[in-house]
């Protein structure tokens, strides 16, 4: 197998670097500039983008983005998912501004009809007949981990290690290279050490499963039905009808976070294979970009709900200081943007298109590869894909994340943006949208083609 000269990947990566710096002086200023922003970005983790600091910001239609420099760039990273609409579609930009300009009210605290609209519409796609919504998939998680203990009475939850559910408490932690439970690296200063709340196993491993799951303490598995923010990781053959069963014989939930894998489909990954979740937590791409999420219930589940606060075994208020909602979530403009973005733009239908065209990214770098003989794979899950540098393709977060490479990762994505291309900077993902096209797709290739060249030449 092809073999990476490291000096040589550090000289170009330095050239690279050179080249972005050299041509975005404007967003260079912007950053050195924003003495008063924590970490000079809006959010700190705005800092992984490669290049010493990121792109300032001008405009973004489709699937482009204008930096401040004036540098079209093809955007396949989407706002991690979060722009799967595509940038400011027309029925969203509509239905902005006639919340906004015609009807007025952004947040009211009172429910519209767009609200029950959208949750039929959830409930189609998903078959979980009840709806509730929040301001992302991290609050969406975190409340609904709430009532899962509160109807099972049981303490502790399980995720896979490596899994992403937002900024969770109880989710940050991983199986140590011991097979012990550890707090993820990095963690920041958790209230509780997370390995006291949660279980952890690697995905794909049933056996695991079974073990923590037989201690009865556990009242949802929390789990994406791909691995997605390590990598995608695929489940392997019979493992999600695996972790069903296994919820099934130990009274525990099963609660799937589609947020990043509605790109399987009009439905995500439950309506595409058919899988059968206590509850699914969903949020980012819902409403195009204005801030949104949502979690369904089976009928089954919140009758438990409600049962488990009207008992009187104590006092559980779910509409006041209970610890589940917001005086934002619900409103009226996010409600009118995810009614926009799943009636007109996120439709059943366009999901075909995206994902054909995933599907000929994927192909084609897996073609580079081959021909490189690189020790890498590709794997999609519908309209999104993404390469990891091992082979055969990662079955679980541990593999996945010893397989990164940050130099590597930093050369191709400076290599595209300097060239007019843009991944997610977390790694090496690449997100169809219904205004990504076939010429996209084609100036992604003909970059990655000529940086491997590059390196490997």
């Amino acid at each position: 197998m092809q073999h990476i000269d490291r000096d040589r990947l550090a000289l170009l990566t330095s050239s690279e670097v050179a080249r972005y710096e050299r041509e975005h002086p404007r967003s260079r200023r912007l950053y050195d500039e924003s003495s008063h922003l924590f970490g000079r970005v809006p959010m700190t983790w705005m800092n992984k983008w490669a290049g010493g600091f990121p792109l300032g910001f001008s405009s973004a239609h489709g699937a482009t983005i204008t930096d401040l420099d004036g540098h079209d760039l093809v955007d396949f990273a989407l706002g991690d998912t979060g722009a799967m609409a595509g940038h400011s579609p027309a029925p969203l930009a509509r239905a902005v501004h006639q919340r906004l300009a015609v009807d007025g009210g952004v947040t009211t605290m009172l429910p519209t009809e767009d609200a029950q609209w959208v949750a039929a519409e959830l409930a189609r796609r998903f078959g979980l007949a009840q709806w509730s919504f929040t301001l992302s998939a991290t609050d969406a998680n975190r409340w609904l981990l709430r009532l899962v203990r509160l109807v099972t009475r049981r303490p502790k939850v399980l995720v896979f290690s490596y899994s992403y559910h937002g900024t969770v408490d109880e989710t940050l932690v991983i199986v140590d290279r011991d097979g012990r439970a550890v707090s993820r690296p990095g963690n920041v200063a958790p209230a509780v050490d997370p390995t006291e709340t949660t279980r952890v196993v690697e995905f794909n491993d049933l056996d695991a499963l079974e073990r923590e799951l037989a201690a009865g303490d556990v009242a949802a598995v929390l789990s994406e039905p791909a691995m997605t923010n390590i990598g995608i990781v695929l489940a392997a053959p019979g493992f999600l009808d695996g972790v069903r069963a296994l919820c099934d014989q130990t009274g525990t939930l099963l609660i799937l976070d589609e947020t990043h894998t509605f790109s399987a489909g009009p439905g995500g990954a439950t309506r595409r294979f058919g899988l059968r979740p206590d509850a699914v937590t969903i949020g980012k791409s819902l409403g195009g970009g204005v801030p949104c999420g949502a979690y369904g219930l089976t009928s089954e589940l919140a009758d438990r709900v409600v049962a488990a606060v009207t008992s009187g075994d104590g006092p559980v208020d779910l509409n006041d200081v209970g610890g589940v909602g917001g005086t934002l979530a619900g409103n009226p403009l996010s409600l009118a943007a995810m009614r926009a973005v799943l009636g007109e733009v996120l439709t059943d239908d366009a999901f075909v298109p995206m994902e054909r065209l995933a599907t000929s990214f994927a192909d084609g770098v897996r073609r580079t590869i081959d021909a490189f003989d690189l020790p890498w794979s590709v794997s999609q899950l519908g309209a999104r894909c993404e390469y990891r540098f091992a082979r055969p393709a990662p079955v679980n977060g541990g593999i996945s994340a010893a397989s990164a490479d940050p130099l590597l990762e930093e050369y191709l994505h400076l290599f595209g943006v300097n060239r007019g291309v843009l991944l997610t900077p977390f790694h090496n993902m690449a997100l169809m949208c219904p205004a990504t096209t076939a010429v996209d797709v084609a100036a992604h290739q003909r970059i990655f083609d000529e940086a491997l060249t590059t390196l490997l030449a």
